[in-house]
């Protein structure tokens, strides 16, 4: 369930370290501009998973032309085609 909603930047900038020490006691603080919910706190919960560099090795394939832009999109962009 979300906690109360703070009404503006401004006042939750006025509150900062009182808004952090309720999220640091499991509540969960919405902030908004002009009566609409734009940003939440949350009490920090670190991943579970640690990540495995590497995981994807071998499962992923990249194109010989990945570098080679259709002309179509380098025109877009304003590149000009080096000579190889």
């Amino acid at each position: 369930m979300l906690g109360p909603m703070i009404n503006s930047i401004t006042e939750a900038k006025a509150q900062l370290s009182a808004l952090i020490e309720r999220v640091a006691k499991g509540e969960t603080i919405v902030i908004g501009r002009a009566g609409k919910p734009i940003a939440k706190l949350v009490p920090w919960s670190p991943t579970s998973e640690d990540r495995v560099p590497g995981a994807l090795r071998g499962k992923i394939r990249i194109g010989r032309d990945f570098d080679e832009l259709p002309p179509d999109v380098a025109a877009a962009f304003g590149v000009v085609e080096r000579s190889r």
